[in-house]
């Protein structure tokens, strides 16, 4: 009864895209997810969380966007929605609220899964959890006063619930850029670390940025065609935001506005912060990620002599006079941890990672026989660990696990015949 083809750990769009693949090919497995579907969505995202690639690349295996807005970009309420509903529609074999704490290989040459309802076995196993696990802080938060609060970007909800006065928000991928937004929005004095995190064109030459990169094949691009090959897997996403219709995160715009700007986060003393000098810098690199951007879609549309609008080259709207490196912790209330998470995946006791513990595989198939990862980014492509690629993903593996059984029960079906010849 506690055995199965296939197990999948992890219950989210990674893990439930596996199960519509498997379903479809008739493979008997079960999905475990630790709380339930749409949790991380859900939980550890803030208020006014939006995705920032379109609707229309929300394409999970069998279940494409359902609505009336395809170049529009979900809130977090109608993204765990989709996520939901998605696990309606085909009624997945889930256990949700059931936690996997341990996965090993047995003599047997079966998985054994210890879970929180029992110990569970499987011939393959797909681990279907991400890569963004446990929030990571840096250790020189020890030495802010405890007069700051401080939270990550993960326990961030609304500009409301932290205390009166002026906040610092340290980093700038994705979550630092748009919850400084967000704050900025709400009227908060924000104090913001730039990092060097590339950003984005929201829309440009008359379409928005991710249509001309799918038109050119960007989306397509495997890892192995990379140019910088796996050292990807470990940059910061470009910054922009699907916000009120999605637009540009423009940090200069910000600083016109009173938002103030400070290069990386250098000590902490007892009654000032202090900050690199890296401010031009960083800021003069994201534009240039950003104008590179478009010099390859003028390129295309060159190439392919494509008629479209011609927009004038970014001019900066504000520059730093002087790099700003020192602020009061007395302005400070708070403090936004924007720094990003790290994986845990001490819980797989199986000799399959590298020594920053990250698994080895080609397109999500481990050294290990029958052991597979889901939904890592970059496992294939850019959109592996997003809506867009994970159809692609898991329907790859899907047919690979397919191939492993027939093998493995023509296997079988020799020994028994040997056996039976024998006698």
């Amino acid at each position: 009864m506690n055995h199965y083809s296939v197990a999948i750990v992890g219950g989210g769009q990674a893990g439930l895209s596996m199960s519509y693949c498997l379903k479809e090919r008739g493979i008997h497995h079960i999905i475990f997810e630790k709380h339930e579907v749409g949790y991380a969505w859900r939980s550890k995202r803030w208020d006014a969380f939006c995705l920032v690639t379109p609707n229309w690349q929300c394409r999970l295996p069998g279940y494409p966007y359902p609505g009336n807005d395809p170049h529009g970009f979900m809130r977090k309420d109608e993204i765990v929605n989709y996520v939901k509903s998605y696990a309606t529609v085909f009624d997945p074999p889930l256990k949700e609220g059931v936690e996997v704490a341990s996965v090993r290989k047995t003599e047997a040459n079966q998985f054994e899964l210890t879970t929180s309802i029992g110990t569970f076995t499987a011939d393959q196993i797909v681990i279907a959890v991400g890569g963004y696990h446990l929030p990571k802080v840096p250790r020189i938060a020890e030495r802010l006063p405890e007069s700051i609060a401080q939270i990550h970007s993960s326990e961030y909800k609304n500009s409301q619930l932290l205390p009166a006065g002026e906040i610092l928000v340290v980093g700038t991928g994705q979550s630092g850029c748009q919850i400084a937004e967000d704050l900025h929005l709400a009227g908060r004095k924000v104090h913001l670390s730039v990092g060097s995190a590339p950003r984005s064109p929201r829309r440009y030459r008359g379409k928005d940025v991710v249509d001309w990169l799918d038109q050119m094949g960007y989306y397509d691009l495997s890892i192995e065609e990379h140019p910088q090959k796996e050292k990807v897997r470990a940059k910061a996403n470009h910054y922009l935001t699907g916000r009120d219709g999605g637009r540009e995160i423009d940090l200069r715009q910000f600083a016109l506005e009173g938002m103030q700007l400070y290069g990386r986060l250098k000590s902490i003393g007892s009654e000032k912060l202090e900050f690199g000098s890296d401010l031009q810098q960083n800021l003069d690199q994201a534009d240039a990620v950003a104008e590179s951007i478009k010099r390859t879609i003028d390129s295309f549309i060159e190439k392919n002599n494509i008629s479209a609008p011609v927009e004038q080259p970014y001019r900066p709207v504000w520059q730093p006079d002087e790099a700003k490196t020192e602020c009061e912790t007395a302005n400070i209330s708070a403090v936004v941890w924007c720094t990003g998470y790290k994986s845990d995946f001490s819980w797989i006791e199986i000799p399959v990672f590298d020594g920053k513990g990250y698994p080895g595989h080609d397109r999500g198939v481990t050294p290990i026989s029958g052991l597979y990862f889901l939904g890592l980014p970059w496992l294939h492509t850019w959109g592996s660990g997003r809506f867009s690629g994970i159809a692609s993903d898991a329907s790859y593996l899907a047919d690979y696990i397919v191939a492993r059984t027939k093998v493995s029960s023509a296997n079988a079906w020799s020994v028994v015949n040997e056996f039976l010849l024998g006698s």
